[in-house]
């Protein structure tokens, strides 16, 4: 009876080293508010809608210490629509992130659905991550500096933080037997994040985006309908072999002010066979310059402004579209933890693109997420709350 009490207690000793060794968070953000836009195919529009600021989710953060400066780490991580209660990401369950992993000394090392290395290094520099939300994201979020798309089946290390200096990598393998290339998307980046100064590269590559699981195509049961790009900024350039971008990114803080530029050049290459002469197998290349500021006027209150350019360069006499976007921001933080917002967003656009079918149609202004305009001018304004839990 005595050795069966002392193993009982023994147990319940390991039990509770064991747990006092582990951790699981549950995390989350709700972001609603109330929108008008100008020019939605010619009509005004005004409704809620969810997750602009950031995108409205839930998740489990879990670690394990395994001795030795040694952790398993997993991260599960739903998006939804508070308004509806639908799942975003295509009715994924943990369609913004589901990965498990081990981290050491030396890095970490992840497998699932993931971020790509655009996103973690350049993507926080540019005004869409911060203080404007995915309607002041560059375009059609054209470079996916706004994490428009994840990767799925993806392998990722990031390095430890040597002095402010991080970089790391991905890898996501395509499915498709006998098809090494199909799908398959990586991407490499470092970032550097010391003192007042902030700077970020990043490079990513997408084989077949728009095919059934490619890059494009992975937010949930895959569809004709799913696979069409929305935006028309680039929706008529998604039949390309390959998904090309290079970024870059710096800010600058000086007191309560922060002074910050991207840059990123977006490829198109070897367009589909869907196209007709003279734009099959062309390559169409965009070019992306940002200019943001921000100010902290008080220790509640942020105010912010930025300019963005987009232009794409000339194939075979058409995709000369350029956009004009310009945003201003207001911020207030009641508390940590919530903060209520104002934006305000303008696009315009000049020249012209190609559409889905390969033919040359005007460029019409489309600010990121929302639908299309019926001209080449587009308004929004958004005031919402967000809280973080």
């Amino acid at each position: 009876m005595k050795k069966s009490l002392l193993a009982l207690a023994a147990l319940g000793a390991f039990a509770g080293v064991a747990h006092a060794q582990s951790s699981v968070t549950l995390y989350g953000i709700i972001d609603e508010g109330f929108n008008v836009n100008t020019n939605v195919k010619g009509q005004h529009l005004y409704n809620l809608s969810a997750g602009v600021l950031q995108g409205s989710r839930w998740g489990l953060r879990g670690t394990e210490d395994l001795g030795g400066g040694l952790k398993a780490i997993f991260v599960l991580e739903n998006g939804f629509d508070e308004n509806t209660g639908k799942m975003n990401q295509g009715g994924l369950l943990f369609g913004r992130q589901a990965y498990v992993g081990l981290s050491s000394n030396y890095g970490t090392v992840t497998l699932g659905r993931q971020y790509d290395s655009v996103v973690d290094y350049v993507g926080p520099l540019e005004v869409g991550d911060q203080w404007g939300g995915y309607i002041a994201a560059h375009p059609g979020d054209i470079d996916n500096f706004n994490n428009a798309y994840r990767t799925n089946n993806t392998i990722k290390f990031t390095s430890q933080n040597y002095n402010g200096l991080t970089f790391g990598g991905t890898y996501s393998f395509g499915g498709i037997a006998g098809n090494v290339t199909g799908n398959q998307i990586w991407s490499l980046g470092a970032g550097y994040n010391n003192g007042p100064l902030v700077l970020g590269v990043g490079y990513l590559n997408a084989r077949t985006p728009a095919a059934s699981g490619g890059l494009f195509n992975n937010g949930g049961t895959a569809s004709a309908a799913d696979a069409a790009v929305t935006s028309t900024i680039y929706e008529g350039f998604t039949s390309a072999n390959t998904y090309q971008v290079i970024g870059a990114g710096g800010a600058y803080t000086f007191g309560a002010a922060t002074i910050g530029a991207t840059y990123s050049n977006i490829r198109f290459g070897n367009l589909g066979k869907t196209f007709a002469s003279p734009y099959t197998g062309q390559s169409a290349t965009f070019n992306n310059a940002e200019l943001n500021f921000k100010y902290q006027l008080t220790p509640a209150l942020l105010i912010g402004a930025a300019y963005d350019y987009t232009r794409g360069v000339e194939i075979a006499g058409a995709s000369r579209a350029q956009y004009h976007q310009g945003a201003l921001g207001v911020d207030y933080f009641l508390s940590k933890r919530t903060d209520v917002y104002l934006t305000g967003v303008y696009q315009h656009a000049l020249g012209d693109t190609l559409n889905t079918a390969g033919a040359v149609v005007d460029a019409t202004a489309n600010i990121n997420n929302l639908t299309n305009s019926a001209n080449q001018n587009q308004f929004t304004a958004r005031i919402g709350i967000r809280h973080k839990f």
